[in-house]
């Protein structure tokens, strides 16, 4: 299991009166008192901490817990207020978390702002949901050997980044830390979690896709592909042997981290291209793997300052296009 350093961003302390659950490549998770109204909940906090081929780098990029939860609850009520599914988002407020949230120290507090999520806390579904629109990363390496994404079989004669004639759902199973996501079939992921579920999963990981993707192309980013996660709420899933209860989107929402962002005005397929996200940093990477420098395992190589500051460049480049 690959465990993150402590970096800058660590807040100086575990948040007064929350219990931490868990610790992410990017979020720490704690417990909230339930709400007597709205059930169990979560304050999620993003943190600086930046990871690529699944590994956690050892220098953090400033500010990206802050864009990061700008861009997901912007995208999270964008969802809600089109009706597409529910969301795990009650408020990023730190004025809304209960008795003990109050209590905060000044430290906390300023660490807090801005990055942090208070939501319905929800019982994980193991599926990766990925819509891809455009044909790039390991769906491009599998179309040029098969023909085909993730056992989909695509138009001949497609190039890379092409636009897919529709876009396509491609589960994969949630790995454990430090491990690598695998993709499957539609029908194992429905063996793994039932017919019904999957169903819901790909039309609404779908329909928020086709949603937002038009919204950004807009604001001149073109979405190439993304992933969602979903749960099902934690008073539902007691009850889930005897009703099925659909399942929320939870986790983050067309981030730079989970999402390739590309600049429409730059686009032109048959090549890689420019981005707002995580491809700026995985070529760094790339390069120092190409140079026998690192070997894509832990730990992670400390990041350049040129690097850093590309990284939150484009974060920032996006959180301004989408949020602005």
């Amino acid at each position: 299991m690959n465990t993150p350093p402590d970096h800058q961003d660590a807040p100086p302390a575990a948040p007064a009166g929350f219990r931490l659950l868990r610790r992410g490549k990017v979020r720490d998770v704690y417990e909230l008192p339930p709400d007597p109204r709205l059930g169990p909940r979560l304050l999620i906090v993003a943190s600086d901490r930046v990871s690529a081929f699944d590994v956690v780098m050892p220098t953090p990029i400033p500010d990206k817990g802050r864009l990061l939860t700008s861009i997901a609850a912007h995208w999270f009520r964008f969802i809600e207020s089109r009706r597409i599914v529910q969301t795990h988002l009650l408020s990023t407020d730190l004025d809304d978390l209960p008795d003990a949230g109050r209590a905060l120290s000044e430290p906390e507090r300023a660490f807090l702002q801005g990055r942090s999520t208070i939501a319905r806390r929800a019982e994980v579904i193991p599926i990766e949901c990925v819509v891809r629109g455009y044909l790039e990363g390991s769906g491009w390496k599998e179309y040029q050997s098969a023909g085909s994404v993730c056992g989909i079989t695509l138009p001949r004669g497609l190039r890379q980044c092409d636009r897919l004639p529709e876009p396509i759902f491609t589960p994969a199973t949630k790995a454990p830390s430090g491990q690598h996501d695998e993709n499957i079939s539609f029908e194992r992921a429905a063996e793994l979690v039932g017919l019904e579920t999957m169903g819901f999963l790909r039309d609404a990981s779908l329909a928020v896709y086709r949603a937002a993707a038009a919204f950004a192309l807009e604001r001149g980013i073109i979405i190439a592909d993304t992933k969602f996660e979903f749960g099902v709420e934690s008073s539902a899933a007691q009850r889930a042997g005897r009703v099925w209860t659909p399942p929320i989107l939870i986790d983050e929402a067309l981030t730079p981290d989970s999402s390739r962002f590309w600049p429409a005005d730059q686009y032109a397929p048959g090549r890689p291209q420019a981005s707002f996200d995580k491809q700026f940093l995985r070529e760094h990477l790339e390069d120092l793997v190409a140079r026998a420098r690192w070997n894509k395992c832990p730990p992670g190589p400390a990041l350049p300052p040129e690097v850093v500051r590309g990284t939150r460049e484009r974060y920032e480049q996006a959180a301004r296009r989408l949020c602005g």
